[in-house]
């Protein structure tokens, strides 16, 4: 029996076997042996794991009870991969130890090409021959030493792999450290730029991801918290009807204000009143989630978003799932990323067959009778977990209703899913089963993460894609 705060909240745990008889050893029983040992990775909080004996000394000493120092140089830091199971086959969260620099084989030749991938669970990617060398996890590019990490790791492995790009893909964000970095080097080398759009570059991962050579445009389902759009919001709630080298946005969730930017994802409380207020839907005393608010915080937050400052416009699923975890007193602040939504999904009961309805009118997927039924759902006394089944039957039907609908319009029966939405286990194995019961093909990530730890593969192929083009 473990206690309550390792994970509260969550009902699945994960386990790292020991891979090395060296970790044998280090648990060995013996006199005066502790009773537990707590063990996390070498690192302190959002930096890139210490790899040296003398860094680690100086960095964790004051962390750190003991050491296990070794004579042997680490060449590379790598962070252990995490996997979890869908529908009994191996699903990747992270990409890392075990499995990178492992290439992906293609059957088609490809260019020389380097991704510098996303900002968060950054990893890259080369590619050359029939391989794609996606990389190791770097992690959240938000700290200098995370870049540090990501313009070390590069060099390494085109070494490596000797490969010399001839050309360089990143996101369209021009303030990613690793679109700068892919933009520097492009004008110091003088090598053309492709700028891929975050979910475009979704769509294009889980494609190479099944090794789709098909030019057939598919239906690319792509829900994740963040990544800026083509119109210079904030994308995240996205159908997408393309391939490698093109998309069109065919749906997406109705823009909504995010106050404070991404500084409002640590408060979940403020993204859904938000969403009430956007939504007309009354800030009543009896909600949980105005409740969380002291008054003259909640009046600081209604002026903000009256006078639209600093709100800039979110589609993004990832935000709505934050938005109902607070609004029905699930989780006000959180203290790591998708907190709100791992928790909403491990409240949901299983026996719950009713579900909430999303409106589509002209390409916009609208939630503001969502949001209302929730509330009234509240005000009848409903169980947290009736409400989060609820909600996650209701995007289950969303999946299957845009996807449907994009077929009646284009034929399109191949539906792509991608975007960190979907590591819920929930969500895409149940999808999974709805969207096949209808007759469609479902694709989904199997090598690389769904999260933006694939986004730099999908990149790189596009890239691939848009210079044949350009020829």
């Amino acid at each position: 029996q473990l206690p309550d705060f390792v994970a509260p909240n969550v009902k699945t745990l994960g386990i790292m076997l020991p891979y090395t008889p060296l970790h044998y050893l280090l648990v060995e029983k013996a006199e005066g042996f502790p009773d537990m040992l707590v063990m996390t990775s070498g690192n302190l909080s959002d930096e890139p794991i210490v790899y040296t004996n003398e860094t680690a000394k100086s960095y964790l000493s004051e962390i750190a009870d003991g050491f296990l120092f070794n004579d042997r140089d680490i060449e590379t830091r790598l962070d252990d991969s995490v996997l979890m199971s869908v529908n009994e086959s191996p699903y990747f969260l992270r990409r890392s130890r075990g499995y990178a620099p492992s290439p992906l084989k293609f059957q088609q030749e490809l260019g020389r090409v380097l991704a510098t991938g996303a900002e968060l669970k950054n990893t890259f990617c080369l590619t050359r021959g029939n391989y794609a060398f996606l990389s190791h996890h770097i992690g959240d590019l938000d700290n200098l030493e995370t870049l540090k990490a990501l313009e070390e790791g590069i060099p390494h492995y085109e070494k490596l792999f000797k490969v010399k790009p001839d050309a360089i893909a990143s996101d369209v964000h021009p303030d990613y450290l690793a679109s700068r970095y892919a933009s520097d080097r492009s004008c110091t080398e003088k090598l053309p730029l492709f700028l891929i759009q975050h979910h475009h570059a979704h769509l294009a991962s889980v494609l190479a991801d099944n090794r789709w050579e098909s030019v057939e445009p598919v239906t690319g389902i792509c829900l994740d918290g963040t990544g800026l759009g083509t119109d210079g919001k904030i994308w995240g709630g996205e159908v997408l009807l393309g391939g490698y080298a093109h998309f069109e946005r065919i749906f997406h969730l109705d823009y909504m204000p995010l106050p404070g930017g991404d500084a409002a994802t640590l408060n979940p409380n403020r993204i859904a009143a938000a969403y009430l207020w956007k939504n007309g839907i009354e800030w009543s005393n009896d909600l949980p989630v105005i409740q969380s608010f002291d008054p003259h915080n909640l009046s600081l937050l209604h002026t903000q978003l009256e006078r639209d400052i600093n709100c800039p416009q979110t589609s993004s699923m990832g935000r709505l799932f934050d938005a109902v975890a607070a609004l029905i007193g699930l989780k006000q602040s959180v203290n790591y990323e998708a907190q709100a939504a791992i928790e909403l999904e491990n409240a949901i009961d299983p026996s719950v067959n009713d579900t909430y309805c999303f409106e589509i009118e002209k390409g916009l997927i609208h939630f503001g009778s969502l949001l209302n039924e929730i509330v009234t759902d509240l005000n009848n006394r409903k169980s947290i977990g009736y409400i989060a089944a609820k909600f996650h039957n209701a995007v289950r039907n969303l999946v299957l209703n845009v996807s449907t609908q994009v077929l009646q319009q284009t034929s399109s029966k191949i539906v792509a899913l991608s975007g960190g939405v979907w590591q819920n286990r929930f969500l895409i194995q149940n999808s999974i089963d709805d969207l096949e019961r209808s007759g469609f093909k479902v694709l989904v990530h199997r090598d690389v993460p769904a999260n933006d730890g694939g986004i730099a593969l999908g990149q790189a192929i596009a890239a691939n894609y848009m210079m044949k083009g350009r020829k």
